[in-house]
């Protein structure tokens, strides 16, 4: 099967997501996508780990779905290889050229979003720019100098508009290299930047697993996966993937809610001790209060904005509860304040203007 996916990172998020999304749909040959190249930039413990096993292991899914309890092993095999930026960037560019490449995912998180003063002239040899947005032009320019067909670039990072944002960077690195209009006309007109949305939770390895000794890569995540995209054409058939014109509303509803409430927890809960996701909401005092937090500060300002707020916040206390998955909220203080300004802070902002006052609970947690 040819490699037809060029991926930046290979955390746990997106291995557990959108790399086991494309395995399954590799399983039926109406569906199948292709394999993925995996560019892994900070550090090459990853992409060695990735190459011993061929790019194969595996993900338990365990929770509940329609009602039942769902415990099931999914193999993941859809990386056919991993390069590691640092020594392996001419590589990267040879997959950037190939006729067979037709998209791009990433997942650098909220903080790979931005440029770096390093980057102020393209390398001339086969050294990997420093930020993501530069790696990516680097790789575009790669293709186009090489006569190839436009890309989409689908970035699974949380945020609004990701898309456009990237292409955004990766523009305004490109006046910093002077990059010909023509070029750039390429870049804008013809590649396409898609804003989606991603949501299932992934704690990463299992604490306790008899697969956990056969496969170092094992991961556990929960069964529920949306993959919400804003586009009128799918580029891969998956139960996950929903198609929208308006990506806004899913967007503000699950940053806010769900990945808010997460880091609402880091901030409130890791300083008193609190390991776990599960560990919260099971807690007596700080189970009440991320209630609280949800129902009295973040769901109040997204009604009449967003379908359904308050159901969606208890779904996601259900999946918090999740007995299966031990999510380690030192996972995710990851980016900690990165996240704080895109998951609570507008948050708190909304409710200022809708109450006149800080909302009480969150101020306290951020220390506002």
């Amino acid at each position: 099967m040819s490699e037809t996916i060029l991926q930046f990172g290979a955390g746990n998020f997106l291995r557990a997501f959108a790399d086991l999304i494309v395995a399954q749909a590799n399983r039926d040959p109406a569906t199948a996508v292709g394999r993925i190249v995996v560019v892994q930039s900070t550090g090459a413990e990853r992409a060695d780990a990735l190459n011993r096993v061929g790019g194969r292991y595996h993900v338990a899914l365990q929770g509940f779905a329609d009602g039942r309890v769902i415990d099931q092993i999914e193999t993941a095999d859809s990386i056919s290889r991993a390069l590691y930026a640092g020594t392996q960037w001419e590589e990267v560019r040879a997959v950037a050229r190939s006729p067979r490449l037709r998209w791009i995912f990433s997942n650098t998180t909220e903080a790979g979003f931005a440029l770096d003063a390093r980057d102020a002239e393209r390398p001339a040899n086969a050294t990997a720019p420093h930020s993501f947005p530069a790696k990516l032009l680097d790789v575009l320019l790669a293709r186009h100098e090489a006569g190839g067909n436009s890309l989409a670039i689908v970035p699974c990072e949380l945020i609004e508009s990701n898309g456009q944002k990237l292409r955004d960077l990766v523009l305004q690195q490109a006046d910093r290299w002077q990059i010909a209009p023509a070029v750039r006309e390429w870049i804008v007109r013809d590649c396409q930047w898609v804003d989606n949305l991603v949501d299932r939770i992934v704690p990463g390895a299992p604490d306790a697993h008899p697969l956990k000794a056969q496969d170092p890569l094992l991961l556990s995540a929960e069964p529920f996966a949306l993959w919400a995209i804003e586009s009128k054409h799918a580029f891969i058939r998956h139960p996950a993937i929903v198609l929208t014109d308006n990506l806004q509303p899913y967007y503000l509803r699950k940053v806010r809610i769900l990945n808010g409430a997460h880091t609402a927890l880091v901030a409130h809960a890791l300083p008193l001790g609190v390991k776990t996701v599960g560990e919260c909401v099971a807690h007596p005092e700080i189970g009440p209060w991320l209630e609280r937090v949800l129902f009295e500060e973040i769901v109040p300002v997204l009604e009449g904005r967003v379908a359904d707020p308050a159901g969606f916040a208890r779904t996601t206390l259900d999946r918090f509860r999740n007995p299966f998955l031990r999510h380690q909220l030192s996972s995710i203080a990851l980016n900690h304040e990165a996240k704080v300004k895109v998951r609570l802070l507008p948050t708190v902002e909304d409710y200022r203007l809708k109450f006149g006052k800080a909302p009480p609970l969150l101020s306290a947690a951020l220390g506002l």
